[in-house]
């Protein structure tokens, strides 16, 4: 998975009154937990730009200076509820031979004949949370839409693989193809032209 670095400093006072200078002064206040001890620090919004503004899911290295390196995940982002400002960011610090859960955006690719026959791609999940060492954590999910009909489905236990685990039950629909009032039959073979009965049709109907 890619990383993306965010410089910090280490913050000793972490009440109201300093995190409001913080802020003041156009810092987000952060905290890192998960490792042996929980670590305060702070540091530039725009550094966050390339983590928050992107559909890609990102591990994260905070660099601290002299009061070391640390990779983690986005935990949690606190926003104003008025302006696009970030009050506060949690992280919790990851370890290579540690499990980590997070969220991965899944990505379809192909020209779906169903799609192509007139009907409509729903998305139900965009995201979905995988568990994984950090070195088997996927940058997204691939599923490949071209062979999909009207009607077909992609469920999670299509998506199985052994390097990590999809924190979701197999039932769960992923993406699927609804038929529409412009939809037309999917056929197979060659493409049938207007007023044509597909091979097969007319048996069916007799």
């Amino acid at each position: 998975m890619k990383s993306v670095t965010i410089l910090g400093s280490k913050r000793e006072s972490v009440g109201k009154k300093a995190t409001k200078a913080l802020r003041n002064a156009g810092l987000v206040p952060c905290v890192i937990y998960g490792g042996d001890e929980t670590i305060h620090f702070s540091s530039e919004e725009k550094a966050f730009k390339k983590l928050v503004y992107t559909p890609d899911a990102h591990t994260v290295v905070i660099d601290l200076g002299e009061d070391g390196k640390f990779n983690a995940i986005a935990q949690d982002m606190q926003w104003h509820p008025v302006r696009e400002l970030l009050l506060h960011a949690d992280f919790y610090q990851i370890f290579d031979d540690k499990m980590v859960t997070m969220e991965v955006p899944v990505v379809l690719e192909g020209s779906s004949k169903g799609i192509l026959n007139g009907g409509i791609l729903r998305r139900n999940n965009r995201k979905l949370k995988v568990k994984a060492l950090p070195a088997n954590l996927p940058d997204f999910i691939n599923i490949d839409i071209t062979e999909m009909k009207i009607g077909n489905k992609k469920y999670v236990r299509d998506l199985r693989v052994d390097q990590y685990e999809i924190m979701h039950p197999d039932s769960v629909v992923v993406c699927m193809i609804k038929t529409s009032r412009t939809a037309v039959a999917d056929t197979d073979g060659e493409d049938v032209e207007a007023g044509e009965v597909p091979s097969g049709q007319a048996e069916n109907e007799a």
